[in-house]
């Protein structure tokens, strides 16, 4: 028998969207829960450094509709631009809303927010960099969660830490909850809600270079696919330009807010070539497909596959000034970006003050995942029909702010931009809904699929399928792509779902059982790699992070539209739906 827990909203993860859209529910109304499968201040927000964007002008002049062109922009115009405008115009109060709730900003010398510059962001519509990131020195992600979890606690949010998710209790297109394991017994909780909230995270473990935590796997994306549910614009996954070699931890693009350049094995400074306005502080794509282009070349730092990124004072102050016209120092350096030098010594061995730190492009961010309206509503399809009580916020959300390439620091404002209007949408929506009643056995599928893996005792290994899996996409769809490798790499996927079909775990037991769900995960993995790499070659064009080598243009004509992708009766199909054009008419990207 599960247990049974009745909440008004419910929301599924403890990263910052979940966390703001927790607290702005939990304002009105008072039974509020979170389900995580991780203690809250270990969510991954807590690895994103930069900073978070926001018009505020404090070090220069800045405006709303210069960082919504930026933004579109920056999604090589697959961005929806309504959903731009909304995050332009609202992260000014929402940053604000931070600081009044006590984060730490780093502050100027009369006490206001201080801003750095950042890839993508420039001032009157593509003229030059601009400061518009919002930081707490290189540690933002962490002091978000830090400050809204305090919040939460003080609203008396109810927490469910350690608990996974592994079904959504959807029934007639209506959303009436969610069943989990809890990590800690094995046993089965089914949670009855009106409202419930999807923030999740991304999947960027399906890749084998990502700067993702082993726990980003995708785990209720992939469940409402299997609900016979859209996901939108699941080809676009950025390759963020700065992963740590090898390991794929990300080093952050405020490296190059400070002025940090790429440099190849010549010692040039290729992005002069490739994007001769912003050069280094280009958008993510371009860097990372010209960090490949220079390496298929043979200009790889002593023939291999990574560059450096040369952060040396000497090198910034050849090419900038600092703060107030001044030569960038090294204190400087070490106290704005504390963190990231002490990744490079500690992963790398190398002393960032003295030689090039070694980077290569690593899986990243998802563009694309559950479709949602402004309000944070889940579509059940490209014609924009509701999946009553369900929402969905942040990186597992596809409300298209981002389109085809999300700009650096856009993903903490996405957060809580997104989650707090998702919050305040739950709490409209619970006051006027009833609490439908649970289908019958709504764990059934839960407990047989557990079950099933348990008992399992076939000779494939899990750990094996996902070593190919991830080897798989980081070469067939990873920074670019062609038609026949694309192919290649979805039918590689299907022999692998088949495989999965006959594995074996050595770990039979209840209590803390991570060989069980790891398995179960990688079953959530391969379906999404499955429809990452159908929609990615059904798309005949480059835009964005979608690279195609067989189709480099960007074709306007035909693709200025979102994927969305279903499995019905177990096979893939597609539809699109038109961007959503109101201020910016697509034109060539030029950096």
């Amino acid at each position: 028998m599960a247990t049974q827990h009745e909440f008004e909203a419910l929301v599924v993860g403890a990263g910052g969207a979940g966390l703001m859209a927790a607290l702005h529910c939990s304002k009105t109304v008072k039974n509020t829960a979170v389900i995580s499968k991780l203690y809250p201040t270990r969510s991954h927000t807590g690895t994103a450094q930069g900073g978070v964007a926001a018009p505020l002008g404090n070090m220069e002049e800045d405006r709303w509709d210069w960082y919504m062109y930026d933004t579109v922009k920056g999604g090589d115009y697959l961005v929806d631009q309504d959903a731009a405008e909304v995050l332009a115009k609202e992260s000014v109060d929402a940053v604000i809303e931070l600081e009044h709730m006590g984060l730490p900003f780093d502050r100027t010398p009369d006490g206001k927010i201080e801003q750095r510059r950042f890839g993508g962001h420039t001032r009157n519509f593509g003229e030059a960099p601009v400061m518009r990131s919002c930081k707490a020195a290189d540690r933002t992600g962490h002091m978000i969660l830090q400050t809204l979890y305090q919040q939460c606690i003080k609203q008396n949010v109810k927490f469910f830490d350690e608990y996974q998710v592994i079904d959504l209790i959807i029934e007639d297109q209506v959303c009436r909850g969610a069943v989990a394991v809890e990590i800690l017994t094995g046993e089965i909780h089914v949670f009855h809600s009106k409202a419930t909230l999807l923030a999740v995270g991304g999947f960027g473990r399906v890749w084998s270079v990502t700067s993702n935590a082993h726990s980003l796997t995708g785990d209720t994306v992939a469940t409402v696919l299997r609900h016979d549910l859209p996901l939108e614009d699941m080809e676009f996954f950025q390759f963020h330009p700065t992963g740590i070699y090898r390991m794929g931890v990300l080093l952050s693009e405020a490296l190059r807010g400070e002025g940090a350049i790429f440099v190849n094995d010549k010692g040039e400074r290729f992005m002069e070539r490739y994007a001769p306005n912003m050069k280094d502080l280009a958008s993510r794509d371009v860097c990372s497909r010209s960090i490949y282009l220079e390496i298929r070349e043979g200009r790889g730092i002593g023939g291999k596959d990574y560059v450096h990124i040369d952060v040396r004072p000497e090198t910034i102050n050849k090419y900038k000034s600092g703060p107030g016209g001044k030569p960038v120092t090294a204190e400087h350096l070490e106290a704005a970006l504390p963190d990231v030098f002490e990744m490079a010594r500690i992963y790398l061995g190398v002393e960032p003050m003295k030689e090039g730190i070694p980077v290569q492009p690593t899986a990243h961010y998802a563009m694309g995942g559950v479709p949602t309206d402004l309000d944070t509503r889940v579509l059940a399809d490209e014609q924009g029909a509701i999946v009553k009580g369900l929402y969905a916020a942040g990186e597992c959300a596809c409300v298209s702010v981002h389109g085809a390439n999300r700009l650096g620091t856009n993903s903490l404002v996405d957060l809580i931009v997104f989650g707090r209007r998702g919050g305040r949408a739950m709490a409209e929506y619970v006051q006027h809904a009833d609490l439908a009643p649970l289908p019958k056995n709504s764990e059934a599928y839960t407990l047989s699929e557990l079950e099933r893996i348990r008992k399992s005792n076939g000779q494939e290994k899990p750990g094996q399928i996902r070593l190919e899996m991830q080897k798989t996409m980081m070469d067939w769809v990873g920074v670019f792509r062609e038609g026949p490798t694309i192919k290649q790499a979805l039918d590689k996927v299907h022999e692998l779902q088949a495989r999965y079909q006959h594995i074996a775990i050595d770990d039979k037991g209840s209590k803390f059982n991570t060989d069980l769900l790891e398995a179960w995960e990688l079953g959530c993995l391969l379906d999404l790699a499955e429809v990452t790499a159908y929609s990615a070659l059904n798309r005949t064009e480059s835009r964005g992070a979608h690279g195609r080598e067989d189709f480099p243009k960007r074709d306007d004509v035909n693709w200025l539209k979102h994927t969305f992708a279903w499995r019905k009766n177990g096979v893939l199909s597609v539809a699109y739906k038109p961007v959503t054009i109101t201020k910016f008419e697509p034109k060539e990207r030029k950096y």
